[in-house]
């Protein structure tokens, strides 16, 4: 899920800004960076320190391709308070504050109460009642943080709006999979892998949404397993690039 919304909101020309430590954030500042986006990493030290070292890679190529901020002096070493307190720059840059998951207790939650404090919107990717990872994500909406169930709940928030496939075309009986890939394809044409990066699902299962969809007639297949919405004449294009035409 966090490849899914950091790539289609990086496609859709939206910058996303995390916080480079291991898990998420490196998941959120690749799919950004992968999909031609933009990416902002905060870092909870100063710089020329990568920390954590796993996330070498990464921090080159957010330096290269995108952009890395901190308020610490070149060299200096994380501490137990630093991470916390660069929370509230990560919210303080954006707009919208979408916590993926996060536990009972975590600096994902710390990021979203930066955020309301500075008066910023909060939204949160709902999960099963019974996992640790989504007690936060469940109580954030419990109070009244909007649920992030999929790119248009995010995009309408900056007053983007993805393209409707027209309502004569689609069928009544369609499954939530089949409208989330309708949704990745909206953003602009994808090949079946990285549809199936973003479903969290195997190229096979993915494969078999996609040529369901081909029956039906609502997108249509190019070569090398390209898949694009039928009907590219209507609504608000918007482009790979991030371009909105």
């Amino acid at each position: 899920m966090c490849r899914h919304f950091a790539g289609g909101l990086a496609r859709a020309g939206l910058v996303v800004v995390s916080g480079m430590a291991r898990g998420l954030d490196a998941t959120a500042h690749q799919a950004a960076l992968d999909a031609g986006g933009g990416t902002i990493g905060v870092l909870g030290n100063g710089l020329g320190v990568i920390y954590p070292t796993a996330n070498r890679a990464l921090y080159r190529r957010v330096r290269a391709e995108g952009c890395l901020l901190t308020e610490y002096p070149p060299g200096e070493r994380p501490h137990a308070g630093s991470f916390p307190r660069r929370n509230r720059l990560i919210s303080g840059l954006c707009r919208v504050t979408l916590v993926v998951e996060a536990r009972e207790r975590s600096g994902a939650l710390i990021t979203a109460g930066c955020a309301l404090n500075q008066g910023r919107e909060v939204l949160a990717v709902p999960g099963p009642i019974t996992s640790p990872v989504s007690v936060g994500c469940n109580r954030l909406i419990q109070a009244g943080a909007k649920p992030a169930l999929g790119l248009r709940d995010v995009l309408e928030e900056y007053g983007i709006k993805l393209p409707d496939v027209p309502s004569a075309a689609l069928p009544t009986d369609l499954s939530q999979e089949e409208r989330r890939v309708l949704d990745i394809l909206a953003l602009g044409s994808e090949q079946v892998d990285e549809v199936a990066c973003r479903l969290g699902q195997p190229a096979a299962e993915t494969l078999a949404v996609l040529t369901s969809l081909e029956i039906r007639g609502l997108v249509e297949q190019e070569p090398g397993k390209v898949f694009t919405l039928r009907d590219a004449d209507f609504g608000l294009r918007i482009g790979r690039a991030g371009s909105r035409q």
